[in-house]
């Protein structure tokens, strides 16, 4: 069965500098404080919308807080025929740390 890849937020940047699909799965009021530009906020009402409307055979990046609730998302959307999905390691707060620079509010 085929299972998603973790990946730092190092080379996450990388791949969201080059244009990668990425989703944030935090609540609501925590994206829009503050998220990763460009990150499409992932919810049970936007979930299934976003299924239909992103590119399953491009690279899709899936954080939460810490890493650790992404992990079952990421596979959820493997289950979905994606075909390369990644739970970024450290979430948005080791982002925040490497890359403060590079958040927005909503």
């Amino acid at each position: 069965m085929p299972e998603f890849k973790h990946i730092s937020p190092q080379d996450a940047h990388a791949m969201i500098e080059a244009g990668c699909q990425l989703a944030d799965i935090r609540d609501e009021q925590s994206y829009a404080m503050a998220h990763i530009p460009k990150a499409n906020h992932l919810d049970n009402h936007s979930l299934q919308q976003f299924i239909e409307q992103a590119d399953p055979d491009q690279a899709l990046i899936i954080y939460c807080y810490h890493g650790n609730s992404s992990q079952s998302a990421a596979q959820y959307f493997v289950e979905k025929d994606f075909t390369e999905v990644y739970s970024m390691d450290g979430g948005f707060e080791m982002w925040r740390q490497l890359y403060p620079q590079n958040t927005v509010a909503s």
